[in-house]
């Protein structure tokens, strides 16, 4: 009985062993996954992007189709933020792990073998990528539903119609930079701007590209340089005088707050500045 037990017990260990990805596992350049070809993002690129979304002790970076793990490695080492990826390949992934544990950083890096369609990332707050761009554009909706000002970066493919705020150049390759962009559409009710009572802003809105107007006391006119950047609110209007103002506001959900300032330039006194607050009513 108790060399049955210890056949047993063996052939167990030589199954767990064999399970486990070799240590000497190499990726090969162009290997197939489920989705995409294994090629590494080159690193001056690496760096170039995470420096455009401004990665930093406090950002949560996600990386989907981590591959080796070398971006996930150079958010923690070089700009010192706390980074996890998610990697189809689990021979991959281990490598991954491996490679953040040899550069001293799997404290704050973690590797995950998962599906990028199936894992919860929300919590992120810079999302890198390098995929094709059809799976940008399956991936585009659960992007632009993460909260606003949430920082997004792609080497070499876009994302449709959601124009990027930033193209990234690093020698002969291309990145793109987005901000998840807070959802303002709709007919909002303004107080601060004038003192006849609430005025009534209206807003159309493809991503971050904004445009509407703004009535009140009877009157409407078109916004000026209205601009939407993660969920600080931007536009210009022209007051009954004449005069230029500009609302700086930041959206939360169905409210906004902010001020009026205006005019610009140089004047002997410093412009009056006015709060405003705002309520979503309609679309």
């Amino acid at each position: 009985m108790r060399l049955t037990r210890l056949l047993i017990l063996a052939s167990l260990l030589l199954q767990a062993c064999a399970s486990l990805p070799p240590e000497t596992y190499t990726p090969k350049l162009g290997q197939m996954g489920k989705d995409v070809m294994w090629l590494p993002t080159r690193d001056e690129l690496i760096t170039q992007m995470l420096a455009t979304a401004q990665v930093g002790p406090d950002d949560e970076v996600v990386d989907l189709g981590a591959g080796d793990g070398k971006i996930a490695i150079a958010a923690a080492r070089q700009f010192g933020a706390r980074a996890w990826g998610i990697e189809y390949n689990k021979d991959l992934a281990a490598l991954a792990q491996r490679n953040a544990q040899r550069a001293g950083v799997a404290d704050r890096v973690r590797i995950v073998h998962g599906d990028i369609f199936k894992e919860d990332f929300s919590q992120a707050t810079v999302v890198t990528l390098y995929l094709l761009e059809e799976l940008n554009a399956q991936l585009r909706p659960t992007l632009l539903a993460m909260r606003p000002g949430t920082r997004v970066v792609s080497n070499t493919f876009s994302m449709g119609d959601w124009e990027p705020d930033q193209v990234i150049r690093a020698g002969t390759n291309t990145g793109y930079f987005w901000t998840v962009p807070a959802q303002v559409a709709g007919q909002w009710s303004l107080h601060g701007l004038a003192p006849q009572g609430p005025a009534v802003l209206r807003l159309s809105q493809r991503h971050q590209r904004l445009g509407g107007t703004l009535s009140w006391n009877g009157q409407t006119q078109p916004l000026l340089g209205a601009r939407l950047h993660g969920a600080d609110l931007h536009f210009s209007f022209v007051q009954a005088d004449g005069q230029l103002k500009a609302v700086q506001a930041r959206v939360q959900g169905a409210a906004l707050q902010g001020v009026v300032v205006g005019p610009y330039g140089m004047v002997d006194i410093p412009p009056e500045v006015v709060k405003v607050t705002g309520q979503r009513v309609g679309d």
